[in-house]
């Protein structure tokens, strides 16, 4: 039997060029955008795709100072619809860096939908990850954004390989996929009436491995959680649940503590870990050159309620 691969086995036979194309079609996605635009955004929720968005706007409208580090201040703030079942380590981890930064952050949260009546629970521990969208749109017509930029990508789902760059909505913010625009010759057509508003997403055509080779490369900084720590968990429905307050054990199930890793985070009612020793981007790396799953087909219980899950969220106005 062939002894199992090691990191620095697979990481030499990688050609790194490619980023470079990828990382320069970003950033004229997002000059294009802020070009286009009076009042953009960045869709910020401090996981690793909108990690690695925001570093590429760096690369894009600052400029690097003689330490290395990035001087000025981006063109627009940053957003995060907050569920209040965020992960404590993102919250903390989004604060501290955009507080490092110098940034804006404009906050939607969902507990004030819920005060306002505009979102309602069927009951407390109810999944809020669906609900981001009441908050989402609520904070697009309080700050009069008219573009989001935003970190999804066309490997991530099905409904998200539809996808164009430029993602027009309609006044009431919902995604019509059999109303897209063409982009042939990376022609944006950014055109918008009053109450419209566009996302555009410069790392559409990346993959799972390109965002993590380009953190690798970059020394990205993240959450604590995507990288393995030992944590509570219980095992249901082939996945791995965090044993958190919003998702206690149920009776008859065992909980266990093991090496995990987050491969994408969320609200912490659908997202779970995977089991990993993965302590660093090098070493993630690796074992996504092995997956078989992918991330959301991994870790998300909001995306195997039924195949069109993500599709009929995103046409109610989703990320």
């Amino acid at each position: 039997m062939n002894a199992p691969l090691k990191v620095e086995h697979l990481l030499p036979e990688l050609d790194h060029t490619h980023l470079d194309w990828l990382e320069e079609e970003a950033i004229f996605i997002l000059r294009e955008a802020v070009a286009a635009f009076d009042r953009p955004a960045l869709l910020f929720s401090a996981g690793k795709d909108s990690c690695v968005v925001l570093r590429l706007a760096e690369k894009a409208f600052k400029n690097k100072g003689a330490d290395g580090r990035f001087v000025g201040r981006l063109p627009f703030p940053l957003l995060h619809v907050d569920t209040g079942h965020n992960f404590p380590e993102v919250i903390e981890f989004r604060d501290r860096r955009v507080a490092a930064m110098g940034e804006r952050l404009a906050v939607g949260h969902l507990e004030d939908c819920i005060k306002r009546g505009t979102v309602r629970l069927s009951h407390p521990l109810e999944s809020r990850n669906g609900h981001q969208t009441v908050a989402l749109l609520e904070a697009i017509a309080q700050h009069r954004f008219d573009v989001l930029l935003g970190g999804a990508r066309r490997d991530e789902e099905k409904a998200r390989a539809k996808e164009r760059i430029f993602s027009h909505r309609d006044s009431f913010g919902q995604w019509q996929p059999k109303e897209q625009r063409p982009e042939l010759w990376t022609l944006f057509n950014t055109r918008i009436k009053p109450g419209e508003h566009m996302r555009a997403f410069p790392i559409s055509n990346w993959t799972e491995l390109d965002v993590w080779l380009y953190i690798a490369r970059e020394s990205i900084p993240l959450p604590s959680l995507y990288f393995a720590h030992n944590r509570r968990v219980i095992r249901r429905n082939g996945l791995l649940v965090a044993l958190t307050d919003v998702t206690p054990a149920r009776p008859g199930e065992t909980v266990e503590t093991a090496s995990v890793r987050f491969r994408t985070v969320g609200d912490m009612t659908c997202t779970c870990p995977v089991e990993s020793p993965a302590v660093n981007a090098a070493e993630i790396v690796a074992e996504t050159l092995q997956a078989t799953v992918s991330e959301r087909g991994a870790t998300r219980m909001d995306d195997r309620t039924c195949d069109a899950s993500m599709e009929r969220r995103k046409k109610e106005g989703y990320f």
